[in-house]
C-alpha cells in the first residue's frame, strides 16, 4: 500500500482528501506523527506555505524512517495551503484564513470568530461586490531511499527547506460571501460561502457536492492525475 502522510492535524481536511483520493492510498495525519517539527506559515503566499510545509515534513519523515523503507510501498508527503479571498477586502484574509482573528499571526483562531470578523468587515458591502474565492495549493514529495532518481522526483537525500516539491497544483472556487451564516455541515469559512452558480452555502450542499466543486477538490483532481502518471 502506497501511504500519503498529509501535513496537517484538521480532521476535516483529511477526511476530504481520503474521500477524493480514494482507496488508492493510505491516508495518514500529523495525529500519528506527533513529534513531527512544528511548520510556521510564514510565507507571503499559498504556494510558499505549502512547499515549505512539505520540504520540512519530508526531510524529517526520511531521517526518521528511510532504513524501513526497502520493500515497502511508496511514501508521499503531502501538503497544502488554502483559504478565502474576499475582493472587497483586498484578497484578505488570504494566507491568514486560518488566523484571521488570532491574537497573533502564528495562532488558529476558531471559525466562529474569524467568521464573525468577516462579516464586521463586510458590513454595508452589497452582494453584487462580496465576491471571492476559495484557493488550494498542493505541494508533493515523493520519499525513497532506493529509487532516488525517479523522473520527477529530487533525491531524499537532497529534500531540505531549500528545495522545493517538485510537483505543485492549485484549485480555485468562485462565488460570494453572505451576510450571515447559513448551513450546519462544513467548516471554516463554508456557512459564508456561496459557490459561483449555486444557491446554497457549503455548509449547506453536503460533503458529496462540495467535494466535487471546491478547490481542494479541483487541485485533487490534478493531483490524482499527476499521480496516475507516475510507475508507483
Amino acid at each position: 500500500m502506497n501511504t500519503i502522510v498529509v501535513a496537517t492535524r484538521n480532521s476535516h481536511k483529511a477526511e476530504e482528501i481520503q474521500a477524493m483520493l480514494g482507496p488508492s492510498f493510505n491516508l495518514e495525519t500529523m495525529e500519528k506523527h506527533a513529534c513531527a517539527p512544528l511548520v510556521i506559515e510564514d510565507a507571503a503566499t499559498f504556494e510558499g506555505n505549502a512547499i515549505k510545509k512539505a520540504a520540512v515534513l519530508a526531510r524529517w519523515l526520511f531521517d526518521l524512517s528511510h532504513k524501513s523503507l526497502e520493500g515497502s510501498g511508496r511514501l508521499f508527503v503531502l501538503a497544502d495551503d488554502s483559504g478565502l479571498e474576499v475582493d472587497a477586502l483586498g484578497g484578505a484574509p488570504g494566507v491568514h484564513s486560518a488566523r484571521f482573528a488570532g491574537p497573533n499571526l502564528n495562532a488558529n483562531a476558531p471559525d466562529d470568530a474569524n467568521n464573525a470578523k468577516l462579516l464586521r468587515l463586510l458590513t454595508g458591502v452589497p452582494m453584487e461586490k462580496r465576491t471571492a474565492r476559495f484557493r488550494c495549493v498542493l505541494a508533493l514529495a515523493r520519499i525513497s531511499d532506493h529509487a532516488p532518481h525517479t523522473p520527477g522526483f529530487s533525491s531524499p537525500a537532497c529534500l531540505d527547506t531549500n528545495i522545493p516539491p517538485t510537483f505543485t497544483c492549485q484549485g480555485v472556487c468562485e462565488g460570494h460571501i453572505l451576510e450571515s451564516p447559513r448551513g450546519k455541515g462544513g467548516f471554516g469559512y463554508d456557512p459564508l460561502f456561496i459557490p459561483m452558480g449555486w444557491n446554497q452555502s457549503f455548509a449547506e450542499l453536503g460533503p458529496e457536492i462540495k467535494n466535487r466543486l471546491s478547490h481542494r477538490a479541483r487541485a485533487l483532481a490534478a493531483l490524482q492525475d499527476y499521480l496516475s502518471k507516475l510507475e508507483i
